[in-house]
């Protein structure tokens, strides 16, 4: 039902995003890129993580990884990410899914400056199967995201 929550979370807020769906699973970033023609790095990563006091999303490029010093520096502890069961509990999408649309819970989100680099990138809308073309700059603003730098 998750794809549902993010088509209602654009058309609440006037934007018409086409959400693309897949016979294949696009669960993974390959697999997004695969099933999308793009490479890696176009895939917009969405992690679930928890702090001492909240859990937050951060939403880097498909192929960043966390630098543990960097993310320790802005968020003063070690990163810890949510438990398979508890990704879904918190934002009403699956592991492979989660995107910073149309979630269960309000949740601080963040955006690692990696994206930048790109006119638009290829997040998950809600499921296993699901992407959306959009620009960094418009999920910033539609989600009302914090840019930071936590990528190595």
């Amino acid at each position: 039902m998750s794809v549902k929550d993010v088509k209602k979370f654009f058309k609440d807020k006037g934007l018409d995003y086409e959400i693309i769906e897949f016979d294949e699973s696009t669960a993974t970033v390959e697999l997004a890129a695969e099933a999308i023609g793009v490479k890696p790095a176009l895939i917009a990563k969405t992690m679930a993580l928890r702090l001492k006091d909240r859990d937050i999303l951060i939403v880097t490029k498909g192929d960043a990884r966390i630098d543990n010093r960097k993310y320790k520096d802005y968020f003063k502890t070690k990163a810890k990410m949510l438990k398979f069961d508890e990704v879904l509990d918190m934002t009403g999408h699956p592991v492979g899914g989660v995107c910073p649309f149309g979630l269960k819970n309000p949740l601080d989100i963040y955006l690692d400056v990696s994206l930048k680099e790109f006119d638009y990138v290829y997040p998950a809308a809600g499921s296993k199967n699901s992407a959306v073309k959009i620009s960094p700059d418009e999920i910033q603003k539609i989600t009302n995201a914090v840019w930071i730098d936590v990528c190595k």
